[in-house]
């Protein structure tokens, strides 16, 4: 014959075998308790990122993208592919894409002042000396076109780099 034990699930017979020795009032009450487990909003499915890198199917370096948790958290994050978005860090890629606007900006102008020179210069010879069907002894190196360019313009004050 198979015994039977019925066990006792409520908080107080639980403290009763624990403490044989506290007073009456002190007791948790006898009353059967359920744990509940309330969640205050759902799982995040998708998380806002930003890409490190240009990532097939997905974006290029420094877009802004929601990828699924699980992607992010198993594929981009562990091989440094992306980083989740963050107040601090789109101030970061602001002031980067600032950073990188005024290197064009000054580009851009260096380029545009160098146009203005060869505009003002114009064709110019350099003279060597030359064989038979036109072909010179030697080679006209960029320094040597600096100088040309420079004694033409009268100016130097303006650095021209030609490599």
């Amino acid at each position: 014959m198979a015994s039977t034990t019925t066990l006792s699930w409520s908080s107080s017979s639980l403290f009763n075998n624990l403490t044989p020795n506290i007073s009456e009032t002190s007791r948790i009450s006898e009353k059967k308790t359920t744990l509940m487990i309330v969640a205050q909003q759902k799982a995040q499915k998708l998380r806002k990122i930003i890409l490190k890198q240009d990532i097939a199917l997905v974006g290029k370096k420094g877009d802004v993208k929601d990828v699924k948790a699980g992607y992010y958290r198993n594929y981009l994050h562990p091989l440094g592919m992306a980083q989740i978005v963050t107040p601090t860090l789109i101030k970061e890629m602001k002031m980067e894409e600032e950073r990188i606007e005024a290197e064009k900006q000054r580009v851009k102008e260096e380029a545009q002042q160098l146009a203005r020179i060869f505009e003002t210069v114009g064709a110019f010879k350099v003279k060597r000396k030359s064989g038979k069907g036109k072909q010179i002894f030697g080679t006209v190196t960029p320094q040597d076109l600096v100088d040309i360019i420079k004694a033409q313009i009268q100016r130097y004050d303006i650095p021209i780099h030609l490599t």
